[in-house]
């Protein structure tokens, strides 16, 4: 597709800051299997081996149900997958599951590496490069890939491919340089620093909100003119596996800028397309704040049911993913201290889309409604404001130790998910 109606070449944009990561610890590499018996182990690696002694009085038992008691700290199923892989031995001899275990004898176990402990480890994942220095990487994430692992994504994720395409050096970085990170099916601007200096720069960056990020979004409804979503983000108490708008300790203060930049009617319902810049990063904070106020995105599959039928029809192409897009992108290099911005245009499922909603009618002569100094100010206009008190904001938290806690929420609800 070459017809990008929204957000138009050089189209300006608003400040930005998303969600971040803290520094953290650098997690652990998954361990290499050093001493392993090459026979049993093959070319898969894992744990150093662990030998056992039967007790007496589990003499006799299945092999299956002798493992669970003396190794209690791995499945039942995953111990008989690795009785199947031969990555156990009664008295040396590989063994099979329901064979009897002799007295007296000695069990071998090799375990293979779990998906946790692979997760940080090297893969060619295509990595999509806009901009790189020996300092910063920027790059246009494509929707459906995981920025860090969790349960659910062990691998294939832009973590695993930066652990690839840099080694030694990205490893060396906690969360291999990543500093803040999209949704799975978000596409769009990250940066990623590749070294630490950089990384703890661009860090205070997202504290002082001089990072700055503009996302597209598609809409269900007629959204106003401009406005700012100001409302409480936090774990929903309904369902631990979304965020929500919540009130009280548990709500943690987000603030969304918005303007709408199109407007279409699709099978007599109105769409809009607008333009968001985030004052804080909460985790889903557009989807959320966007659905809270009536106008969830197009395609969401979480947050999509706030409009009933309306938002989970199937829309054109088969486009089946929020649609939301972070397509500018503007920080101070953390070296030269040079103001850089990058743009990427909506991805081809994105543009086809726009095409096929017939969006273009109110496309103004800068392509996107915005003059440039907007990109490089924070809003002044509040348009209209929709929950918490400007006092709210004044003793925040700090935002990435903040962040951090929310990335393992994330982490801890993908769990939950996969469980």
């Amino acid at each position: 597709m070459t017809r990008t109606v929204i957000p138009g070449a050089g189209a300006p944009g608003a400040q930005n800051s998303i969600r971040d990561y803290s520094l953290g610890d650098a997690p652990d590499d998954a361990a290499a299997g050093e001493a392993l018996d090459d026979e049993l182990a093959g070319e898969r690696g894992g744990e150093a081996p662990r030998s056992v002694q039967v007790p007496d009085e589990l003499a006799g038992e299945r092999l299956d149900k002798v493992l669970a008691r003396v190794f209690p700290e791995f499945s039942r199923s995953r111990l008989q997958g690795w009785i199947e892989e031969q990555r156990v031995r009664v008295d040396g001899k590989p063994a099979k599951v329901r064979q009897p275990v002799p007295l007296g004898a000695t069990i071998e176990l090799v375990p293979d590496l779990l998906p946790e402990q692979l997760a940080f480890t090297p893969e060619p994942v295509p990595l999509d490069i806009v901009y790189e220095d020996d300092a910063i990487v920027v790059i246009n994430k494509p929707a459906g890939l995981v920025v860090h692992p969790a349960a659910g994504n062990w691998s294939g994720t832009l973590l695993n491919g930066l652990l690839h395409r840099y080694g030694e050096a990205a490893a060396g970085l906690p969360r291999a340089g990543i500093v803040h990170r999209l949704d799975k099916e978000t596409s769009g601007l990250m940066v990623v620093a590749r070294t630490l200096q950089a990384q703890t720069d661009l860090v205070r960056q997202l504290q002082a909100r001089t990072v700055k990020r503009r996302y597209l979004a598609l809409v269900w409804g007629n959204m106003a003119d401009e406005g700012t979503i100001d409302a409480p983000i936090g774990r929903d108490p309904r369902e631990r596996t979304r965020m929500a708008v919540v009130k009280g300790a548990s709500g943690k203060p987000a603030r969304t800028h918005f303007r709408r930049i199109d407007k279409t009617l699709w099978h007599n319902q109105p769409v809009s397309a607008i333009h968001c810049d985030l004052e804080t990063g909460r985790t889903h904070q557009i989807r959320v704040h966007c659905a809270h106020v009536g106008h969830p995105l197009l395609g969401d599959p979480v947050y999509g049911h706030a409009r009933g039928k309306r938002s989970v029809a199937a829309l054109p192409d088969g486009f089946a993913r929020q649609a939301l897009h972070a397509w500018r992108l503007g920080l101070v290099h953390p070296v030269t201290g040079r103001t850089m911005q990058w743009r990427a245009e909506v991805p081809d499922d994105l543009d086809a889309l726009i095409e096929a909603l017939g969006f273009g009618g109110e496309e103004d002569e800068d392509g996107a409604g915005f003059d440039e100094d907007m990109f490089d100010s924070a809003y002044t206009d509040e348009g209209y404001v929709i929950g918490s008190d400007e006092e709210d904001y004044e003793d925040d938290e700090d935002e990435v130790g903040d962040e951090q806690d929310e990335q393992d929420e994330q982490d801890e609800q993908d769990e939950d998910k996969h469980a």
